[in-house]
């Protein structure tokens, strides 16, 4: 009977997930399959996926993250340091502030209310927030929602700030970085097997560390040295869609009936959210454009809360070419994703969380 309900919980997700994915929603694939399993366990109390998928899913995504660097990323490195220290710093303290606020101004504990914050993957946040004990679904809530702002509002406000101080507008002293990163071109089935078993097999010894996520983050750096320093790294679009079912399949199938009443409570917590994203996008805008020699709009680009898949189509048809753009938006993921959880499990176990 668990195998029969695994089998269902699994194919609800993807056919939910396939279904609102189709509508262009962002993220639709983990949203889709979150309501799916979310809908067959409140309705049939049916919905069953094992414990063992947290670590599966890290693992993947830690893959993907590590697959997401480039050597051309490295290189550039040294000419980008200073705006991404100013871009991480700034996040960090958004984390944290916005946290804190959160978690005084609602009934969510500190860990939710810190990973809510976390501007990393919409898919892969909410199972890091699972594995630390947080609740896994009111985080996905949260960073749907970020990543619908990074989409979908913010390159609008962007736009129309930046239009409407265009005779202002001191454009930046430091020029453009047009040359288009080189990715790797190794994409083969044994690069694939090869990094999968790289990434299970240090995900799992991260596991057995003891470390928040240490099979995310250990998935993340075995697989970082095997494509900087091998280039035998690869993981193919469809593994991520997979990956995005899995993790949304689990978060539903946890939901029941009173999570979803507790769903009133997570409106002060938005609030704070697209505040603090978009006071973040102005000021540490502002910072970058004075300091690092960005023009406005590039500056605003680089803080907005999108991935860098996201980022590379909003910012071309935006007219920003300036390739520095996608690269610290790679920056922020990997860096994100590998200290922030650290960072967060560190301030709990002095607090007390």
């Amino acid at each position: 009977m668990t195998y029969l309900y695994l089998l269902l919980t699994l194919a609800i997700g993807t056919l939910a997930g396939l279904l609102i994915n189709k509508l262009k929603v962002p993220g639709g694939l983990l949203v889709g399959a979150i309501v799916g399993a979310a809908l067959l366990n409140i309705c049939l109390d049916a919905a069953y996926m094992p414990n063992q998928t947290k670590l599966l899913v890290q693992i993947i995504a830690g893959a993907f993250i590590g697959c997401s660097m480039e050597k051309s990323d490295v290189k550039r490195l040294p000419k980008i340091i200073k705006p991404t220290i100013i871009m991480i710093s700034a996040l960090l303290v958004l984390n944290l502030v916005a946290g804190v606020l959160i978690h005084l101004s609602s009934p969510l504990d500190l860990v939710t209310s810190f990973m809510s914050v976390v501007p990393g993957g919409i898919s892969d946040t909410p199972i890091i927030a699972a594995v630390m004990g947080a609740d896994g679904s009111k985080v996905a809530v949260m960073q749907i929602v970020r990543q619908v702002l990074g989409i979908g509002v913010f390159p609008l406000l962007i736009s129309t700030y930046d239009n409407r101080r265009k005779k202002t507008e001191e454009y930046g002293f430091r020029e453009a970085y047009k040359e288009e990163r080189q990715k790797s071109k190794t994409k083969s089935w044994t690069a694939l097997v090869c990094t999968l078993i790289v990434a299970a097999i240090f995900g799992l010894i991260g596991n057995k560390t003891g470390i928040p996520a240490g099979a995310f983050v250990f998935s993340i750096l075995s697989v970082l040295i095997l494509k900087l320093r091998f280039d035998f790294a690869y993981m193919p679009k469809w593994l991520k869609k997979f990956a995005q079912i899995l993790s949304g399949c689990y978060l539903g199938s946890t939901i029941v009936m009173s999570d979803v009443l507790e769903l009133r409570f997570l409106l002060v917590p938005l609030f704070i959210i697209i505040i603090g994203y978009m006071a973040n996008c102005f000021i540490t805008g502002f910072i970058l454009s004075k300091t690092c020699g960005f023009t406005r709009k590039e500056a605003m680009l680089i803080t907005t809360p999108a991935g860098a898949s996201d980022m590379a189509l909003i910012s071309s048809d935006m007219g920003v070419e300036n390739t520095d753009v996608i690269i610290l938006q790679i920056l922020r993921a990997v860096i994100v994703m590998t200290f922030f959880p650290q960072i967060i499990n560190l301030i709990l176990y002095f607090v007390g969380g």
